[in-house]
């Protein structure tokens, strides 16, 4: 099921006005597309959504290797042509956003932080799966 742009992409708009900001997604800890911002298109907030599971993935074997093992925070990554920013925002979810090369990082990251406290963790928390 593919996440619509519609109801929820009100949480995304105060990223999406930052200079710079290409991209908003909300996504599962697993990759599913939970919200996206209007001026993302569905394929690509869904293939952002799918690589950015695997990041985030990626840093909690990191953090178990060199940190806490508590799992990422944030990942950074700069590429040619922007960057993409992740971090947890709630229970399950991850805001993922990209960006063009010409930002400022710490502007990003702070109004990524910014969002999750406005929707708060509630809204877009996932619940644990058992298993």
């Amino acid at each position: 099921m593919t996440a619509q742009a519609g109801d929820n992409s009100w949480m995304l708009e105060l990223i999406r006005t930052v200079r710079g900001v290409r991209h908003v997604v909300v996504l599962t800890s697993d990759g599913l597309l939970k919200v996206r911002t209007d001026h993302t298109p569905v394929d690509v907030a869904d293939k952002l959504a799918a690589a950015c599971a695997g990041l985030t993935s990626l840093g909690h074997g990191v953090s178990k290797e060199f940190g806490s093992g508590a799992g990422p925070r944030q990942v950074m990554v700069e590429f040619d042509g922007g960057f993409l920013f992740v971090r947890g925002a709630g229970d399950g979810s991850r805001l993922a956003v990209v960006t063009e090369p010409v930002i400022d990082p710490a502007l990003v990251a702070q109004q990524m932080q910014a969002q999750v406290l406005v929707i708060g963790e509630r809204t877009l928390s996932t619940p644990t799966r058992g298993g």
